[in-house]
């Protein structure tokens, strides 16, 4: 007879670690500033021309996690971006790819000496539960990531590591 609480289905496994993750975020002030939509994907369209869901993985993939822009903000910032003349797009195997005209190029090339928005654009938190909060986003991203494309024998030392971290985090305020 199997263990149940031990016995979760690699489904659920995934969606514990998305909640975790999410529970992470959470502690995380994510609140970003004004046009930093806009900048951040004429900053990435500057480096080469790619669809929405593209620009919203990069943003996520360069924050480390701690910013994945809703497709609700993207779409319509690449829509109003077309509408000034700073972006145009093209039917591209089914997917619509953005790239930069000469204009978008110019407010790219102006922008270029500033930090890119992800990597200042939201408040980092400061502090211990801040830093703690986006240590656990990392280590929740990086799980669910073993969890969806590892093989069984990588699943297994992730999950051994997991465990000896666990038990790490429970000494430290289990002996203050």
């Amino acid at each position: 007879m199997k263990n149940s609480s031990t016995d979760w289905s690699l489904g659920s496994a995934l969606n514990t670690l998305e909640e975790l993750g999410g529970q992470f975020k959470r502690n995380v002030d994510m609140r970003m500033r004004k046009g930093d939509v806009r900048m951040a994907v004429i900053r990435l369209l500057s480096e080469s021309p790619m669809h929405g869901y593209q620009i919203i993985h990069e943003i996520e993939s360069r924050s480390g996690g701690a910013w994945k822009p809703s497709p609700g903000s993207v779409y319509p910032t690449l829509q109003m971006l077309v509408d000034e003349g700073l972006l145009e797009s093209k039917e591209n195997k089914g997917r619509r790819t953005y790239s930069l005209t000469s204009g978008g190029v110019e407010v790219a090339a102006a922008e270029a000496e500033k930090p890119a928005p992800w990597e200042t654009g939201f408040d980092r938190p400061t502090g211990p539960r801040g830093t703690l909060a986006i240590s656990g986003m990392k280590i929740a991203k990086a799980a669910a990531e073993v969890a969806r494309t590892g093989s069984p024998e990588q699943m297994e030392k992730a999950a051994q590591l997991l465990d000896e971290a666990a038990k790490k985090l429970s000494a430290i305020v289990s002996h203050n």
